[in-house]
């Protein structure tokens, strides 16, 4: 069961960082346009920690509860990587909606 853990969190914290990628390089994207620049960098930077500080719990907590399924380690394993991708995917839906929204607000005070 310690090998499948181990391989869980290998492939959790690897989708995490991902992700984690993948929101600084949208927010440096969305840093070309002059007037948006250090409103998306700032935002970009400070969603993505906590993105990554929030998704790395959501990740640890799971292992840490999947002891529980050793009646059928690989399920509980196959479980828990269902669980902790649609749960990544959603709060990176939500990380990305919160920096579309900080920068409608930083067009309108502009």
């Amino acid at each position: 069961m310690t090998q499948l853990i181990v391989v869980y969190l290998v492939f959790g914290l690897a989708a995490l960082s991902a992700l984690v990628i993948m929101i600084l390089q949208i927010g440096n994207m969305l840093a070309d346009c002059p007037k948006n620049a250090a409103a998306a960098r700032t935002a970009a930077v400070t969603i993505a920690t906590g993105f990554a500080a929030i998704g790395g719990g959501g990740i640890i907590l799971v292992a840490a509860i999947m002891p529980l399924g050793a009646a059928s380690p690989t399920g509980a394993v196959l479980a828990a990587s269902g669980f902790v991708a649609a749960c990544l995917g959603l709060g990176f839906t939500h990380a990305i909606g919160t920096l579309r929204a900080v920068l409608q607000d930083a067009r309108a005070e502009a």
